[in-house]
């Protein structure tokens, strides 16, 4: 089946570029209705989908530039076009372009929400960067916004002081960094992963010590010192007992003993 160029699709201002015209598919759509399964229906479709494919690069590239290649938005507006083909009805008396028209968009900004934040932000905040954003847009192409504050955003767009603020932190979180990004350069050899912090072993500690503190806090001065040279000098039985001036064997009964006192206090003292 030859499929035409009919009337006139979303003309531009005249002396601005020439009009786009839709391809005229009014036939096909409704035999592609009656038409089962098989060969004859798959070449009907992608008919369809040919002639209709220039509009749907047109959608795309409204897009372009916001963090996704050209040629990933063509393909999403595609499959967009391909889901307003499958789902449209002739029957109905609507326009295949005024249906196809919002479809595709839909799926190039559900494309961008689900597919693209490198954070999970709440739909509210990312309708606000996109507010934010065309704001902007139409700011910096007008005499005198060289800089665009958020007070000017929230004057152009009616929307709230704190509204806007939430729109460009969302526009913050749509891109991540990569941990191996140099900083300060490509010769310096510090990468942003080198700034994150790392897990403390001894905050696992913390709820050991605060337990054995009782314990501690009731040993005999004697017992208390003989358990500060071995955990925490790392001194040994031998050199303990030197120290203190018992023997080796005393050391280590002592230190059997008041090991076993502190963890009976710590248990006692538990939850």
């Amino acid at each position: 089946m030859t499929i035409h160029t009919g009337r006139v699709a979303h003309q531009a201002p005249t002396g601005r570029r020439k009009p786009q015209l839709d391809p005229d598919t009014r036939v096909a759509l409704h035999q592609l209705a009656t038409l089962p399964d098989g060969p004859a229906r798959t070449r009907l479709r992608e008919e369809i989908v040919c002639a209709w494919l220039p509009m749907a690069h047109r959608l795309a590239r409204r897009y372009s530039g916001r963090g996704e290649s050209d040629e990933d938005l063509r393909q999403v507006a595609a499959l967009g076009l391909l889901k307003a083909i499958d789902r449209f009805d002739p029957g109905v008396g609507t326009a295949f372009g005024a249906f196809a028209v919002p479809t595709i968009i839909g799926e190039i900004k559900r494309h961008f929400r689900d597919e693209l934040w490198a954070v999970h932000v709440p739909r509210r905040a990312q309708e606000l960067r996109a507010q934010v954003h065309r704001a902007r847009q139409e700011l910096s192409v007008r005499p005198g916004h060289t800089t665009i504050t958020v007070q000017d955003v929230a004057t152009h767009t009616g929307m709230p002081y704190e509204d806007v603020l939430i729109g460009l932190d969302a526009q913050k979180t749509f891109t991540a960094l990569s941990l191996e990004r140099p900083l300060g350069g490509e010769d310096t050899q510090q990468t942003l992963g080198d700034l994150l912090g790392q897990e403390d072993p001894a905050l696992g500690l913390v709820d050991d010590r605060e337990a054995a503190a009782t314990g501690l806090r009731t040993l005999p001065e004697r017992e208390r010192h003989i358990l500060y040279l071995r955990f925490y000098l790392g001194l040994t039985q031998s050199e303990i007992a030197d120290r203190v001036g018992v023997s080796q064997m005393h050391v280590s009964r002592l230190l059997r003993r008041s090991c076993a006192y502190v963890r009976e206090k710590a248990l006692a003292a538990a939850p």
